[in-house]
């Protein structure tokens, strides 16, 4: 699984930087560093949404309020699902 966070200007000014650290952390609270590979990308194209996360292709706007929700929706059951 890979996710890409946006460090691009407009998403850097919304918080991606707190979201690529609350990843960080859920990760190895999870156990799942091996598992999931964390990348950086500059702009994704859609700055007026937020910042742009990638999960295994699929593009959603992040809140850093929402990463705990994001994480267990499109990761630990994604990957729950496939054991």
């Amino acid at each position: 699984m890979v996710i890409k966070i946006c460090i691009g200007s407009s998403c850097h000014l919304k918080g991606s930087r707190m979201i690529v650290e609350q990843f960080q952390r859920l990760l190895e609270k999870h156990q799942l560093t091996d598992e999931v590979k964390l990348l950086g990308q500059f702009c994704m194209g859609q700055c007026q949404k937020g910042v742009n996360v990638t999960i295994n292709q699929q593009m959603i706007s992040v809140e850093p309020s929402d990463v705990e929700t994001v994480f267990n929706t499109y990761v630990l059951k994604v990957l729950n699902h496939h054991e």
